[in-house]
């Protein structure tokens, strides 16, 4: 067993674990910490507690330090120039007539770089851009193209659920989600009813995904053969998998009859498949 915390550096942003060298941290505390950029002071959002040694995927470093007062003025300091920062650089996209949209910008905690990340429908050559931006801000620049899904998760905004996007709430890293997934939820395959503001399949599908599986295991599927409580045979032809109600199509009705997943037997399910044509027309939801 080894002792964590867990630091996060932005809001919504991934949990990096450290070791707490013996410090006692409490919620609201902040800690400065060693990383891949240089020294980085985030919020200690998992406390002091032990995981097992299989639950790491790599060794803990050390945590440098509890965030006192001066650190947390740098911090504040740093958000402020983020956003100068992110001014400048729009007059300098501006000017040199690049075809881009800057999202975001990020200073590390030890003034060496600054990050400027962009969208962008094609590739850009933005080699005088950083020129510019160097001889402003007298540190290494850095620009990174995202994609429309971490544009949202910085941007963030409310999903048709009315509350916060969840990338940018509570998810540190983002999920896969498949057309699959709603297809065996019964959704309509329409991409504006399946897909967020960013114009992906929803991260939502994945999260209500394991409650399908459940349903799925114990409701025949469209396609299924049935004996209904009558002892007649049918065919299912619609289902509710969150009401277990089956429209059934029997030999002996003219129409679809209703009944309960309780009160038929099931004789021979089917498989819920996309057809190549959803999928080819679908797929770019899939995509970051």
């Amino acid at each position: 067993m080894k002792e964590i915390v867990g630091i996060r550096f932005k809001k919504g942003g991934k949990v990096y674990y450290f070791s707490p060298q013996g410090v006692k941290f409490e919620k609201g505390d902040y800690a400065v910490v060693d990383t891949s950029r240089g020294k980085e002071c985030g919020e200690v959002v998992i406390l002091n507690r032990e995981i097992a040694d299989n639950e790491l995927n790599s060794p803990l470093k050390p945590i440098i330090r509890k965030a006192d007062a001066r650190d947390k003025d740098i911090l504040m300091q740093n958000r402020a120039k983020e956003k100068e920062a992110f001014r400048v650089c729009e007059e300098k996209i501006k000017f040199r007539n690049l075809k881009m949209n800057l999202i975001d910008v990020e200073c590390t905690f030890d003034n060496n770089k600054m990050l400027f990340y962009f969208t962008a429908e094609n590739r850009i050559d933005f080699r005088e851009l950083v020129k510019d931006l160097a001889a402003v801000f007298r540190t290494r620049i850095e620009l990174r193209q995202i994609g429309v899904r971490d544009e949202a998760k910085v941007i963030g905004g409310l999903g048709i659920c009315g509350r916060e996007f969840c990338c940018k709430a509570h998810m540190g890293d983002f999920i896969p989600v498949s057309i699959k997934m709603a297809k065996e939820q019964g959704l309509s395959l329409n991409p504006t009813k399946i897909s967020g503001t960013c114009g992906r399949l929803m991260c939502c599908l994945k999260n209500e995904q394991p409650a399908y599986d459940d349903l799925l295991k114990i409701t025949p599927k469209i396609g299924a053969i049935v004996v209904t409580p009558n002892g007649d045979k049918g065919k299912v032809t619609d289902v509710n998998l969150i009401t277990g109600k089956l429209r059934i199509k029997t030999d002996k009705s003219e129409v679809p009859v209703t009944f309960d997943r309780t009160e038929v037997k099931l004789l021979k399910d089917a498989e819920i498949k996309l057809n190549k044509e959803e999928i080819r027309a679908l797929k770019k939801l899939e995509d970051k």
